[in-house]
């Protein structure tokens, strides 16, 4: 018999993500860059709580365009921080537009998110064989991605929260064995 992975548990919405999203090799610019945020965003909260909270991200947001959010100024930032449908933390919202920045940098170098994350797994999803509660925190890959974007200006990316995003947009499938969605 089937089973699914077990860290999404029975609400709704986590399993529809993992579903449908989670594992699943994304290669749309916008997506990318929203779930780059959110995982940033998920930094010492769980991800049901972002989860939750994404729709109202991608209102506050401009629907993650990055061209918009690289021109925010104080003053967005002052509205974003009254925004009870986001995490109002300043510094997690200050590295959102300093990542929309960065992206316009990388997107001059590379085209954009989808050539420049996916060379780290020469294009092709990662699979792992991992049986529940085998799923590692963070790679060397990961250190490396990390590494990398921080250098060229990201915040909030360190390793883990990379290893995070990565399972996220499916370079690396850590769908346990026996799951439907592996």
């Amino acid at each position: 018999m089937s089973k699914r992975c077990a860290w999404c548990g029975d609400d709704p919405l986590y399993v529809k993500y993992h579903d449908e999203e989670w594992g699943k090799p994304c290669h749309d610019e916008r997506m990318l860059f929203e779930l780059l945020i959110l995982e940033g965003a998920q930094a010492g909260l769980s991800w049901i709580t972002v989860l939750r909270k994404r729709e109202s991200y991608r209102k506050a947001f401009h629907n993650f365009d990055v061209k918009k959010i690289a021109r925010y100024t104080e003053k967005d930032v002052e509205r974003l921080m009254n925004d009870p449908g986001i995490v109002r933390n300043r510094l997690k919202i200050n590295a959102t537009i300093t990542n929309a920045r960065a992206y316009l940098k990388l997107k001059k170098e590379f085209g954009g998110l989808d050539a420049y994350l996916w060379r780290f797994v020469d294009g092709r999803p990662l699979r792992s064989m991992l049986r529940s509660g085998e799923v590692p925190a963070k790679t060397a890959i990961s250190d490396a991605l990390s590494i990398d974007l921080a250098r060229r200006g990201f915040k909030f990316v360190g390793s883990t929260i990379c290893y995070a995003y990565m399972q996220a947009i499916g370079m690396v499938n850590d769908h346990i064995g026996g799951c439907p969605s592996r």
